[in-house]
């Protein structure tokens, strides 16, 4: 029988994102999956202490933090893997396709240094990739649909699935964002869907659900197949594409939205400092032209 990881789960509320930190009981080698770096939007200062609460507790399990591996370009935290980077040595990992992503954005922000080739992280992986974390096998599952670069990574009996889905009982991802595509995601949740019953999710946010107390981010693929409120078996790919696009015309642009997205398509870096010493980030501006939006 595979080796099984152990896995530790990092909630950050101002975000509601979950980081993970995944290690082999073997040679305690370890990923961290989807790490957040905070940040104070008014003040625009970073800090890494919610970073730093994993490497402490990885020290203190004598983990070796080797790889951070990125479900996707988030658009509503930042990225610390330069941080791990800096601190272990570890190799950062995302999806083939952040060139794609890369070549949406570099015109929105009119970023002429960015590169496109998705040389700022260190591995690129497509879908059916397998690399190794210690003695675990790692499958890459390429699932586009939240936007092209998703992938999710399934280590022993437990899937990664980043955005993709919510806890059952709360939904899917949207898939309103440049490059992103409803009917796409449902195949891509289908996918995920086609694993056997007792797959572990480990998902990436979560928000309470109404009636729901707590926080949760892992299920099953059986209980959502059977009792996801999105894609539960049954639902069709139009009835589901109908729901998603009118859902998502209904949602607000997120936070932190225009900072995630400068920083996490250049593998968590902070565009290069001006000549006074400052990096700044971009904010395009869309001046409303008399009558419009009213």
């Amino acid at each position: 029988m595979p080796t099984q990881p152990i896995i530790e789960a990092f909630f950050d509320e101002p975000t509601n994102t979950i980081s993970y930190l995944v290690a082999d009981p073997v040679t305690r080698d370890a990923a961290v999956i989807d790490p957040v770096l905070d940040f104070d939007l008014a003040s625009g200062e970073a800090d890494p202490r919610s970073a730093e609460r994993i490497l402490a507790f990885a020290a203190k399990h004598d983990w070796r933090i080797v790889m951070v591996l990125e479900t996707h370009a988030h658009a509503d935290h930042l990225s610390a893997a330069p941080f791990f980077k800096a601190k272990t040595g570890a190799a950062i990992g995302i999806g083939e396709h952040i060139r794609d992503v890369q070549k949406i954005f570099r015109p929105v922000f009119a970023f002429d240094d960015l590169k496109t080739d998705g040389s700022d992280f260190d591995r690129l992986f497509a879908d059916g990739d397998h690399f190794a974390i210690g003695s675990l096998d790692v499958e890459v599952i390429h699932v586009p649909g939240h936007t092209p670069a998703d992938v999710a990574y399934l280590i022993g009996d437990a899937a990664f699935v980043g955005d993709t889905l919510f806890m059952p009982d709360y939904g899917t991802a949207r898939a309103d964002f440049p490059g992103g595509d409803a009917r796409q995601l449902y195949r891509s949740i289908r996918r995920v869907l086609s694993l056997p019953d007792d797959t572990r999710l480990f998902l990436c946010h979560d928000y309470k659900a109404p009636g729901r107390d707590d926080y949760r981010w892992e299920t099953t693929v059986g209980e959502q197949r059977h009792g996801s409120v999105h894609v539960h078996d049954g639902i069709t790919e139009d009835e589901f594409v109908a729901m998603r696009e009118a859902r998502d015309e209904t949602l607000a642009v997120p936070k932190l939205l225009l900072p995630s997205i400068q920083v996490n398509i250049r593998a968590g870096n902070f565009p290069e400092a001006e000549a006074n010493g400052v990096r700044f980030l971009r904010i395009p501006v869309k001046i409303m032209t008399q009558g419009e939006g009213s």
